[in-house]
């Protein structure tokens, strides 16, 4: 994982005792906070995606100017670390806490992260590539925690959660770019079948038919559950 970034700082003015921006331009410009810079920026990537934001736009739809932002945010690149860890926060049930169900507590944590990665579709292509802040290291800890507390060994414990952390990654983004109408599967399952001897176990299964994605994923996690369940 990338570790976080120290510098590019050079656009952030310097704070000091003199008041920041004219009083001209505090009176014209809605108020400003790093929440509601990363709630916008959020607004502007589900909409036109990571190549959508600019910090040009992101201060237009603030109603704000450009050097104003960087009062609150260092760069485009901490908007971006700050918008990602926001769409990844975990409300932990009440419910689960002390929980003995260890498996029910993974499942909805790994299903809540998947559910918010697809209402973000961006954060899924980010992820890989930036700091990762509090809100997905609290993930990876309660699920580290969860999976120990549940016997996974020590010596496991780094594959278990790269294992899970994998299957939703790989699930979500699948989800995300699979973009085919009900027309173009039947056409393609048609083709299938008319090179069976080719194709003949995927053809039998239909597996161009099958879009029941949630049950896919709930499903293959089941199977990867029940290798890490504790040997009696």
């Amino acid at each position: 994982m990338t570790a976080k970034r120290s510098g590019a700082r050079s656009k952030r003015p310097q704070r000091t005792g003199v008041s920041p921006p004219p009083a001209q331009e505090t009176r014209s410009e809605p108020s400003l906070s790093r929440q509601r810079i990363v709630a916008t920026a959020v607004e502007l990537l589900d909409a036109q995606g990571i190549d959508g934001l600019t910090m040009r736009r992101l201060a237009d739809r603030l109603g704000s100017g450009v050097m104003s932002l960087y009062w609150h945010v260092d760069n485009k690149e901490d908007v971006f670390d700050l918008a990602l860890d926001s769409v990844l926060e975990y409300r932990r049930p009440p419910q689960t806490v002390g929980s003995q169900d260890w498996r029910g507590e993974v499942v909805h944590m790994l299903e809540d992260w998947r559910a918010s990665m697809l209402r973000h579709p961006w954060s899924a292509s980010l992820l890989p590539r930036r700091a990762l802040g509090p809100n997905i290291l609290g993930r990876l800890e309660l699920l580290g925690r969860t999976l120990s507390g549940a016997g996974v060994a020590d010596a496991d414990l780094n594959v278990a959660i790269w294992s899970l952390w994998n299957y939703v990654m790989g699930a979500t983004v699948t989800r995300a770019s699979f973009d085919v109408s009900d027309d173009d599967r039947a056409a393609a399952q048609q083709r299938l079948t008319c090179l069976n001897e080719h194709y003949a176990t995927i053809g039998r299964s239909r597996l161009l038919l099958d879009n029941d994605w949630d049950g896919a994923f709930r499903k293959g996690l089941d199977f990867l559950l029940d290798g890490l369940a504790p040997r009696q």
